[in-house]
């Protein structure tokens, strides 16, 4: 049997192939709602045979989005969409997962196609925080104002509260995004923390948001659920976080409660010249990781091909496969996939909708 298409059992949740869909955003929402177009982008993935569905960075609050379009789950509003959403998702055989997030300097952008650049007070962004006082760069050069301790325990509590409203729109898997370059990366790696007090300087003290704030949502998200997190392992240059320090750093979480690592990278610093692009070139950090925190780990970028996919899961590099632009290009991978490898059960995997149609064929 296919290792991409055996179940995958976390706590209380049963995948039933090690396909997930990544986050990805879709800078679709009103006022932070999900709408059709979010049921048809999740609800098209779940169809096409994907095991496990991850909304996309939504935003534990306003100041917390990337652009004024993204989803979010700061208010009570937000529930019924998306539980609307998660209903057709597990009718179609996936678990409903979600990513919460807080995108601090990197936030107040336009929309990618818009020019992905920071938006000023005037056309329609706001004032932005992080760690410390310093711009990103590139097209966003906004300056945030540097976070007092209230306003980290602030945040703490808004990642908290969007825990709850997500358990109760019918998540059953839960990721804080602790990567590419947004608020808690922000406070982890040194290339952008500056900050001289208990939150900055030793990898103790750059860790303690990322840990304070798992805890306390860990407090209030049900034990026999999943509660994940995606870390950017390195920042890929001198002076940055390292593989070692994440490692470091997941174990403390593992100890704490973590149940997997969605293994991720960079984009702390505009500069992106220093990732070695390559077909996987994540998966060997991800099995190193897996190997040395015995912590399940997911793993993504630049995988594309089933046999490809098929390999980090039979070798052991990754427990699952997140895939994103793949599953854009066909929202139906999973069953091709499976097709292609020869998983028993394949022609199984199609709705009855579709199913007769393409067995005729």
């Amino acid at each position: 049997m296919a290792a991409l298409f055996s179940e995958f059992r976390l706590k209380d949740v049963v995948l039933r192939n090690r396909v997930a869909v990544a986050p990805m955003c879709q800078y679709s929402s009103t006022d932070g709602v999900a709408d059709d177009w979010h049921l048809v982008h999740l609800g098209s993935r779940a169809v096409g045979g994907a095991g496990l569905v991850v909304v996309e960075a939504t935003a534990v609050s306003p100041e917390g989005r990337i652009s004024p379009a993204d989803a979010g789950l700061w208010n009570d509003a937000q529930i019924e969409p998306l539980r609307r959403i998660n209903r057709f998702v597990e009718a179609h055989g996936a678990v409903p997962g979600i990513q919460l997030a807080h995108a601090g300097r990197k936030a107040s952008a336009a929309r990618p196609w818009e020019g992905d650049h920071h938006l000023y007070e005037a056309r329609g962004g706001w004032a932005t925080i992080a760690p410390s006082a310093e711009a990103f760069g590139g097209n966003l050069p906004k300056v945030p104002r540097a976070m007092t301790l209230d306003d980290i325990a602030r945040v703490r509590n808004d990642f908290v509260a969007a825990a709850r409203r997500s358990l109760d729109a019918g998540f059953r898997w839960l990721e804080l995004h602790f990567a590419h370059g947004y608020l808690a990366h922000e406070f982890l790696s040194p290339l952008v923390n500056r900050r001289t007090d208990a939150y900055g300087g030793s990898l103790e003290n750059r860790s303690r948001f990322l840990i304070e704030t798992f805890d306390a949502v860990r407090a209030v998200w049900p034990e026999h659920l999943p509660l994940t997190a995606r870390l950017s392992v390195t920042d890929w240059v001198d002076g940055g976080l390292t593989v070692d320090e994440s490692i470091e750093v997941i174990r403390k979480l593992a100890g704490r409660g973590l149940d997997l690592i969605d293994v991720s990278h960079g984009f702390a610093i505009p500069d992106i010249s220093m990732i070695p692009w390559a077909p996987g070139f994540l998966a060997p950090i991800a099995e190193r990781i897996r190997r040395e925190t015995r912590v399940p780990t997911a793993v993504g970028w630049m995988i594309s091909e089933p046999q490809q996919a098929e390999r980090i899961v039979a070798d052991g590099q990754a427990d699952l496969v997140m895939l994103a632009r793949e599953l854009l290009r066909d929202p139906y991978w999973p069953y091709h996939a499976a097709r292609a490898l020869g998983a028993p059960g394949a022609d199984t995997m199609l709705p009855d909708q579709y199913a007769r149609a393409v067995k005729a064929r």
